[in-house]
């Protein structure tokens, strides 16, 4: 018989191991070694079987384990080292409150909204980067001290488990997840004495007068609360409670139902939580790609019922505190829905101008905030840059792809001016990196530096011998764990034991071990390394310099074709000849990838440029002193400085797919010979490959610093954080006069601009024959339309001129008024020549006001007509 339902029974504590409750609901567990080992001493075998679970270890141990664990003075001392060393880490100020003690303008809370987040993997709720990075931004936010809340939704069967079948092809598995039984808590409502109330409800209003109801959970990330909003209680129709099935999965309907969750009810599930805790509403909220959009709208609404503001003055608001990233260097990996299926959602049928979902908007005011080129499209990515001040992109290649990507929306700009920038993505050391170069850090920079993921350079300091005993020492273990999945992938796969003598010998310790395991959409080129299967199998199989190969990753459910490249590197790992050296290991996850990162030598990442947005597998493989082989894209583009590494060279400009791959195959296949496998194999006297070892010491000093999530976070809150918050506060005071201020001067530019124009540009006082620095002077004659020049700035710009008369290599200098006539205001500047060669010179005008972040935030500009 199959149970009707699935919930978990906690297990009751005696009083003397009480400390373990909060421990095990905390996850900062999951990155914090002593605690995780207080986990596994109560059980060693059951905490292998629960997979490092600690809910499930309190509630699958025996009581009398427990009873005598409450008299074992080793693991009280233990345990009580835990719970002061956690109590610690929550009330001591940090590197943000620091920060604000020295006055610096920071922001006072921060909302952080991801569809996934990738903590650990205990908590499903991931499918790949944009999970993993969101989960790395809430612990490194965390060990900074940030006031950040993280908003996202709880997926009852997560993502998927993946298994292969007897050929090969990825099958799929859904296991049901009781909250009860994760490290999760229900946020309730105050009581006023301290006790808990009933469970909070979030309430969003469907089509039909329908209401989807979510309750919330919390998932404590340290010092970062994590809120997840859950669809399946009784109080929703069977579909409603749907809504939180599984992440990613599901027709546009259901999609767009997880969306409108996730924003709205998102905002609301915030202000319940800051409500119940006594804090205050955050400052700024933080949109993890455009998954989560609507939440500028709800946003929106609430100033304009609660404040009266018009919908104009409500957004300006809305926009000075928002920070919205793209994740997304193509323009189909945005979720895009039909402006039919926005007006089903939002209300406002034809004659019906008011949404009823939010009460205040107009539905065609949503609408053009997610208007494309394409008439009847809805875009999010275009949403989320329309209700946002600030803008950017996760690498610098990625800032600028994001630059040319979105540039429509602001006609007549370069794409080097579009206000989108860029913070590249970093990740977690503490989860990342193995506990033999924890401690080692811990040794050179105290454990309050490293707490922070400061001072990860000094790894260089370590002597070779000691690096490469600790390389050798995690390949070691990545091959014992690469032998017990193999054998229990084959078991799955149909195989009996006795045919399964040969996954003993899997792989070898000594032998160089290059990974490669990501997500698996075409983009990834999973497959490139099997071009020339032949070549492949002769560095597989070579006597004296052989090469080993771990894969891994998932393909989306419904992707046949990225199914069927996994299936081909299976059927190719399956051959007798070469099946020691080179698997592909279902169920890729968190678990697997920390195995991956700390115990290969190099790590693989051949991406067709430039769509890999950043692609922080490398990075954690770099904190563990593996070396990258990669095309330069995403951030391996900008850290790449040719000692810690090797760039593959791009067949850019070739058409033809097929060619290109050959191209960049054949690249890959001569480095791993001619480089990387000659300077892993050549050993000094003492077996030492000094050249590879001053490759890893030269990769944890260049880029342990560069690749933490902590560097991240400060880039955030530096950069984005704290000029969002500031903008906000200017906007509020006085009956947020400011945004009144800013929304009427929108209206009376956008309304004056069709007349601005530059009419005329003049130059006087250059010589004949110019050299570079003469000086330039140039005349405009500037058209308002009804503005003052204050309202305005008129900018000279030079650069070199190319074959179409376009301006590259620009210099923007300001031009001052200084007076007018017939022709209009008159602009004047004069400017040293910045470049050689040919060069030219041309005007343009822009808004400008104090309170933008940009002048190029409206996507207005004025320019002499060629």
């Amino acid at each position: 018989m199959k149970a009707l339902r699935r919930f978990t029974v906690r297990a009751h504590l005696p009083e003397r191991l009480a400390a373990l409750e909060p421990l095990s609901t905390n996850l900062r567990w999951s990155w914090h070694s002593p605690t995780h080992d207080l986990f596994a001493a109560i059980d060693p075998e059951l905490w292998t079987q629960v997979r490092h679970d600690p809910v499930r270890i309190l509630g699958e141990v025996d009581p009398g384990r427990l009873d005598d664990l409450a008299v074992d003075p080793v693991f009280l001392a233990d345990l009580d080292r835990a719970a002061a060393d956690l109590d610690d880490y929550l009330t001591r100020p940090r590197w943000y409150q620091n920060q604000l003690d020295r006055g610096a303008p920071l922001a006072t809370g921060i909302a952080y909204f991801s569809m996934e987040f990738g903590v650990t993997e205990v908590l499903p709720n991931y499918s790949g980067g944009l999970g993993i990075l969101a989960g790395d931004h809430l612990k490194a936010a965390s060990d900074l001290g940030l006031p950040l809340i993280g908003v996202g939704l709880l997926y009852r069967s997560g993502y998927f488990r993946q298994s292969l079948t007897e050929d090969g092809w990825q099958a799929e598995h859904y296991p049901a997840h009781d909250p009860q039984g994760l490290p999760l808590r229900l946020l309730t409502e105050s009581t006023g004495d301290g006790g808990p109330g009933a469970p909070v409800l979030v309430h969003v209003a469907m089509p039909g007068g329908r209401i989807l109801r979510a309750r919330v959970w919390i998932a404590q990330v340290g010092r970062v609360p994590l809120l997840l909003l859950d669809s399946d209680i009784a109080e929703n129709d069977p579909d409603l409670r749907a809504v939180t099935d599984r992440l990613y999965g599901g027709d546009q309907d259901h999609r767009i139902k997880q969306e409108i969750l996730a924003g709205i009810g998102g905002v609301r599930a915030v202000r319940a939580y800051t409500r119940a805790h006594g804090l205050a509403d955050p400052e700024v909220f933080h949109t993890n790609e455009g998954h989560a959009g609507f939440l500028g709208l709800e946003r929106i609404r609430e100033l304009i019922t609660s404040t009266g503001l018009d919908f104009d003055t409500a957004l300006a608001a809305v926009r000075a505190g928002t920070v919205f990233t793209t994740h997304t260097p193509v323009p189909a990996g945005i979720d895009r829905f039909p402006d039919d299926l926005i007006r089903r959602y939002f209300g406002g049928n034809e004659g019906e101008h008011e949404s009823t979902l939010l009460p205040g908007l107009a539905v065609d005011r949503i609408l053009a905030l997610g208007a494309e080129n394409e008439p009847g499209v809805f875009n999010m990515a275009h949403m989320g840059l329309s209700l946002s001040q600030r803008a950017n992109g996760v690498s610098k290649l990625h800032g600028e792809v994001s630059r040319a990507m979105f540039q429509s929306l602001w006609p007549g700009f370069d794409a080097a001016d579009v206000p989108i920038g860029s913070v590249t993505n970093g990740v977690h050391a503490p989860t990342w990196a193995a506990r033999e170069w924890m401690d080692l850090a811990r040794r050179l920079v105290g454990p309050e530096l490293l707490e922070e993921a400061r001072g990860w350079e000094r790894l260089r300091e370590v002597d070779p011998t000691e690096l490469w005993a600790t390389r050798n020492t995690l390949r070691g273990r990545l091959v014992t764990e690469v032998r017990r999945r193999i054998r229990a992938s084959w078991l799955e796969r149909g195989a009996t034991e006795a045919e399964l003598g040969w996954t003993a010998e899997v792989f070898d310790p000594s032998v160089l071990t290059v990974g490669f395991a990501r997500r698996v959409p075409t983009y990834k080129r999973l497959t490139l390394m099997l071009r020339d299967p032949e070549r492949l199998k002769a560095l597989l199989l070579d006597e004296t310099r052989p090469v080993q190969l771990v894969v891994a990753g998932k393909s989306h459910p419904a992707d046949d074709g990225g199914k069927a490249l996994i299936q081909q590197v299976v059927r190719f790992a399956d051959q007798h000849d070469v099946r020691h050296r080179i698997v592909f290991l279902p169920d890729y996850d968190m678990s697997m990838a920390q195995y991956l990162y700390w115990g290969c030598d190099v790590w693989l990442n051949n991406p067709l440029r430039p769509l890999e947005a950043c692609g922080t597998s490398g990075m954690k493989s770099a904190l563990n002193g593996g070396l990258n082989l990669s095309i330069r894209d995403g951030w391996w583009d900008e850290m790449f400085d040719g000692d810690n590494g090797w760039a593959i060279p791009t067949a850019d400009g070739v058409a033809d797919e097929a060619r290109r791959d050959d191209l960049e195959a054949t690249a890959l296949y001569e480095l791993l010979e001619r480089s990387v496998l000659p300077r892993f194999y050549d050993r000094d006297d003492t077996g030492l490959p000094t050249r590879w070892v001053e490759m890893v010491r030269h990769t944890l000093e260049s880029l342990g610093p560069k690749v933490l999530a902590s560097r991240m976070v400060r880039d955030y809150s530096v950069e984005y954080y704290a000029p969002a918050a500031a903008a906000a506060r200017g906007l509020l005071p006085d009956d947020f006069s400011g945004a009144r201020e800013l929304a009427e001067y929108r209206r009376r530019v956008e309304a004056a601009w069709p007349a601005v124009q530059v009419m005329e540009v003049d130059s006087a006082g250059l010589p004949d024959t110019p050299e570079i620095g003469a000086a330039l002077s140039l005349r405009a004659f500037v058209q308002l339309g009804g503005l003052t020049p204050e309202d305005v700035v008129v900018q000279a710009v030079l650069g070199r001129v190319g074959p179409n008369e376009d301006l590259t290599d620009v210099t923007a200098v300001s031009m001052a008024h200084s007076g007018s006539d017939g022709l209009g205001e008159i602009f004047t500047a004069t400017t040293p020549l910045p470049v050689s060669g040919s060069v030219g010179y041309t005007v343009r005008v822009l808004p400008h006001h104090g309170l933008l972040a940009n002048d190029a935030e409206f996507g207005l500009v004025a320019a002499p007509y060629v």
